[in-house]
């Protein structure tokens, strides 16, 4: 999801269905932050057993062209993708214990040209990492306009996936990222399209987003085709203001009676601030929000994958890289975060 740097933007989104209701007038609730962190034995995990971060584009997702995850070059060959990834993975696993999902993303140019022999790289290390590994299609920069920019293209792309990772039960296919610009019947006409055309892919390996910006899952949901399939579900702080319970009310209208199939494949807030997500007050609204989700990740069992977990220069990136060629470093930008994101998984 691209972070809107106008408040016009930002008012938009105000407007879509399942928006947000300003509550500002509401009192905010008590922490509830301060719990053991050597205590798991209150741990769970949502649907498929995810618990992980997005390894995103510095320039996000939504790019003309190769999707290039933050660290890579347009250089790369499999043996130094590969190379990169590994210190890279090694990163996340050391700063967060418990990941165990990296969230990829892909396009038709990625696949289609060169780029594609050299990012398979990148991503058969985070498997070989014992990762499991969600490849996401976005669509291109140019259009942004919720559609699938060529459907030839798009069904090509995801050929060739399936081909290479089908057969891999550690490898989720998200059909396509963000779909606003389809009504629901239009939807899931598309992911009824994709279970027809690859019949051998387990359903529980296939994730389905929700209307508008992922925003809902309910109305996907309730259709029988995809009673076996996940369902991907977008929340952001920026998108309305609340309580800790506004937020987690919130939360629970998107997923409604689906959380056992839901992940949340985006949640994020800014990391770069100071902001302290365990025992800072939650009358800042980013704060509330970060504290309801993970409330409800962890009291619901509803699997997550915190945006982003690295991308460069991004004010929401809860990881940041260092170093060169190979020898990558990857430092913790906010704990408060990191401990957050770990008591939605049933941690801490």
């Amino acid at each position: 999801m691209r972070k809107p740097k106008l408040l016009v933007v930002a008012l938009l989104l105000f407007t879509l269905p399942n928006a947000c209701v300003n509550e500002e007038s509401m009192a905010p609730e008590k922490s509830t932050a301060t719990i053991s962190t050597t205590d798991q034995s209150n741990a769970k995990v949502g649907a498929a057993g995810i618990s992980g971060i997005n390894w995103a584009d510095g320039r996000d997702n939504f790019v003309d062209g190769w999707v290039i995850p933050s660290g890579l070059t347009s250089s790369e060959t499999y043996s130094s993708a590969s190379a990169k990834a590994s210190a890279i993975i090694t990163g996340f696993q050391n700063r967060i214990s418990g990941i165990n999902t990296v969230r990829l993303p892909i396009n038709p140019p990625s696949v289609a040209e060169s780029w594609w022999g050299s990012y398979t790289g990148a991503i058969d290390m985070t498997l070989n990492k014992g990762m499991k590994v969600i490849l996401g299609c976005w669509e291109s920069a140019s259009s942004k306009d919720g559609k699938i920019d060529n459907t030839t293209a798009f069904w090509t792309m995801w050929t060739t996936v399936v081909n290479k990772y089908g057969g891999n039960s550690n490898v989720y296919f998200e059909v396509f990222n963000e779909p606003h610009g389809y009504t629901l019947s239009q939807l899931t006409a598309i992911y009824a399209e994709f279970l027809s055309r690859f019949p051998n892919v387990p359903k529980g390996r296939i994730i389905l987003s929700g209307t508008g910006y992922s925003e809902n899952v309910t109305g996907v949901g309730a259709d029988s085709r995809f009673s076996s399939c996940l369902l991907a579900l977008h929340n952001y702080a920026y998108w309305g203001s609340h309580s800790t319970a506004g937020w987690e009310s919130d939360w629970r209208s998107r997923i409604g009676s689906y959380g056992s199939r839901t992940v949340v494949t985006e949640f994020g807030a800014t990391m770069n601030s100071g902001k302290d997500y365990q025992n800072g007050s939650q009358s800042d609204n980013e704060i509330a929000y970060i504290v309801a989700s993970s409330n409800v990740f962890r009291n619901d069992q509803i699997a997550s994958v915190y945006w982003p977990g690295l991308r460069d220069n991004d004010s929401y990136s809860l990881l940041k890289r260092g170093g060169s060629g190979t020898n990558i470093t990857i430092s913790t930008v906010n704990s408060s975060g990191v401990f957050r994101l770990r008591y939605g998984w049933g941690l801490n």
